[in-house]
């Protein structure tokens, strides 16, 4: 490998031996001294990836679950080696797997700090010229004097993140930790790594986050079962993981099944002005338009607004609301609207489809035909914003009884 290139796999493959046989206390009875047969079968990880890094540059690494992701960042990291091929690396490489893998509960933050930071390879002056900057950024200066073991699992994260993003080092391994602590600080992550990009930190990203595999990556590889199914820029390479996404496959809809096609999906705010930015709790509408080529007497519209690892966040559907349409020949519209938006912040991808209503028999499937970014707005803690009132309310004879009851 040149200078130029930062890590490179050449033909890598990877196997695991998966044993199985009896298991430990089904002797049943049989002498502890007799000796059955455990048999072996291989299961390739990875088959044969070839893939290179530049010096400088940030490759995205995205596949569903059993793809081989982790296969390669346990390789990247030296916890597991090749069965074939080569692994090269240029540089000081540091891999944030788990974020606070390295903490010991019983020490403070300040002392975490120091272990964590010998075991990812500064020296102690090192440590100490970042110290002030690594506490900051974590946001935990009142508690830095504290064992560990009282940090609430966000100031656990933020610290782990912190001392990472300020190892400096020549490769960066990446590994979901992007989809650690609050809102706030996932953003502070992302601007820290963009800055160490702009820095000349190389960097591999491997992540089920497709917008910040968008965000922060040059390049991005598909694995699927073991494999490279493609290469390229992230948008290329995102298209096409999204195509196989296993929540749903893609329907192959022939012609003489495409009775209707969806021709555009446009978002508006509560001013008509039409956009592809809200916040939580933003009033929103959607406008479907679609034409069609034979009368469907029982149609029905369907949006489906999915997060970055392909899976539907929510649904909205004339048949899930028993409306069918009579959908006649020619142009047609739909609009849904929404008082609340109800989704957290993030960035979601709009597929529509056109079916038989009530059925799942599909005339029509529109991928990733819009895109809509959610800003932080109206408070989430959870999974989304329902939206609610609060208010006094007079307390009941018989509850007033039973509290008295108790203080006395």
């Amino acid at each position: 490998a040149t200078m130029r290139t930062a890590l490179r796999f050449d033909s890598v493959s990877k196997r695991y031996r998966i044993r199985s046989g009896p298991e430990s206390g089904e002797s049943g009875g049989k002498s502890r001294f007799t000796f059955s047969r455990t048999h072996a079968s291989d299961f390739w990880a990875l088959k044969n990836v070839s893939f290179q890094v530049q010096q400088g540059e940030s490759l995205g690494i995205i596949g569903h679950n059993g793809a081989g992701k982790s296969t390669v960042l346990k390789l990247l990291s030296n916890i597991t080696a090749p069965n074939k091929g080569q692994i090269t690396i240029n540089g000081r490489i540091s891999a944030l797997l788990e974020v606070g893998s390295g903490f010991h509960p019983e020490l403070t933050g300040r002392e975490n700090v120091y272990l964590s930071g010998s075991i990812l390879g500064m020296r102690r002056a090192e440590i100490t010229q970042k110290l002030e900057s690594i506490i900051d950024f974590a946001g935990v200066r009142p508690f830095i004097d504290l064992p560990v073991k009282r940090y609430s699992s966000g100031m656990y994260v933020r610290l782990g993140f912190s001392i990472a993003a300020h190892l400096d080092p020549d490769i960066l391994l990446l590994d979901e930790v992007l989809a650690v602590g609050d809102y706030a600080f996932q953003e502070k992550c992302k601007q820290r790594i963009a800055e160490m990009h702009r820095q000349g930190t190389t960097m591999v990203f491997i992540s089920h986050d497709l917008n910040a595999v968008r965000a922060i990556c040059q390049r991005a590889v598909l694995l699927q079962r073991g494999e490279v199914m493609a290469e390229g820029t992230p948008d290329e390479v995102i298209r096409r993981y999204t195509e196989t996404a296993s929540f749903h496959q893609r329907p192959q809809i022939t012609d003489e099944r495409r009775l209707a096609e969806i021709t555009g999906v446009f978002f508006y705010d509560s001013h008509g002005n039409r956009t592809n930015s809200f916040k939580t709790g933003d009033p929103v509408s959607v406008r479907i338009n679609y034409f069609v080529h034979r009368h469907i007497p029982q149609g029905g519209l369907s949006l489906y607004f999915l997060l970055s690892d392909c899976s539907i966040a929510v649904q909205w559907s004339t048949s899930l609301s028993g409306r069918p349409l009579d959908m006649r020949e020619g142009p047609g519209s739909v609009e849904f609207s929404c008082n609340e938006l109800g989704l957290q912040p993030g960035v979601y991808q709009i597929d529509a489809t056109i079916e038989k209503s009530g059925t799942a028999e599909e005339y029509e499937w529109q991928h990733a035909c819009a895109t809509i970014h959610v800003d932080a707005g109206k408070i989430v803690r959870g999974a989304f914003y329902m939206p609610h009132n609060w208010h006094r309310a007079a307390v009941r004879p018989a509850l007033a009884e039973r509290a008295a009851e108790r203080v006395n």
